[in-house]
């Protein structure tokens, strides 16, 4: 794997179901090449929409347990996959500086949830690169989890890598269940593409405010847990970074595989 670049992109993985953990398909190959182009980073620093608190936290232990955080609806293979990654108490405390003077929790009781280990397990299989999760605050409003990734912003000059993990359009009593593949319903393909066409066009401030999109924002973000990751990752976007989505489609009709790095190397660079 090659080293990477001077400054490292920024990624959204629009992780979906805990079972691509088990899967080999288009999108976890599409994960792979994302890992291997950026190479072995320093550290990760991962904000999963799995981890709400009241307040910030982020994860300060040496050995961050693999949390399995779903139902017992699932199969035993999945919780029976371990993400046996280092932590990295030293990255942790750098992020609690770069967000002073926010209290940040030095959090020993959490771990790596799903939204960070069935993405991870397929970009760095190996894991052996440290990894850290920062807590989302759930009172606070969109606005102010992009600023918290604009604060995070100089770790990527620094061999950190961060990622968001969640879905632009999450809305799983809609989904179909029995079709993977059927067609997007019209009201998540129109507010995936409203996102996604700010995203290319560098408009945070549509991102920021996309209960303006009415029923179709209503519909895809019926809660903010899966679409808040996104607008760290926006906040982390430096000036020259580019807009590169793959994958980029909705599952079930509801799900929203689409993920994007945002990468100011030139194309020939991701070679791995």
């Amino acid at each position: 794997m090659s080293a990477p670049a001077e400054r490292l992109p920024v990624v959204f993985f629009g992780h979906g179901s805990p079972m691509i953990a088990l899967e080999t398909n288009a999108t976890t190959e599409a994960w792979a090449q994302i890992g291997a182009s950026i190479g072995k980073p320093r550290g990760i620093v991962c904000i999963s929409a799995h981890w709400l608190t009241r307040g910030v936290a982020v994860t300060a232990m040496t050995r961050p347990p693999t949390i399995h955080d779903f139902g017992a609806s699932f199969p035993q293979a999945l919780f029976d996959v371990q993400y046996p990654a280092p932590g990295d108490p030293g990255l942790a405390r750098e992020v609690a500086d770069l967000l002073a003077p926010l209290p940040v929790t030095q959090d020993q009781g959490w771990g790596l949830d799903h939204g960070t280990w069935s993405v991870l397990c397929k970009a760095y299989p190996q894991a052996d690169v440290p990894v850290v999760q920062l807590s989302m605050d759930a009172s606070q409003p969109p606005a102010w989890h992009f600023e918290i990734g604009r604060k995070l912003a100089p770790l990527r000059e620094a061999g950190v890598l961060i990622i968001g993990t969640g879905n632009i359009v999450h809305n799983l009593p809609a989904m179909d269940w029995g079709a993977r593949h059927r067609p997007a319903y019209d009201w998540a393909k129109a507010f995936n593409d409203h996102v996604t066409g700010a995203i290319a066009a560098d408009e945070p401030g549509k991102v920021i405010a996309f209960e303006r999109q009415g029923e179709a924002a209503a519909r895809s973000v019926p809660t903010p847990d899966h679409y808040w990751p996104l607008l760290y990752v926006l906040g982390a976007r430096l000036p020259g970074d580019r807009a590169v989505f793959g994958p980029d489609h909705i599952e079930h009709g509801s799900l929203s595989m689409t993920t994007v790095m945002l990468d100011s190397r030139p194309p020939a660079a991701k070679a791995a």
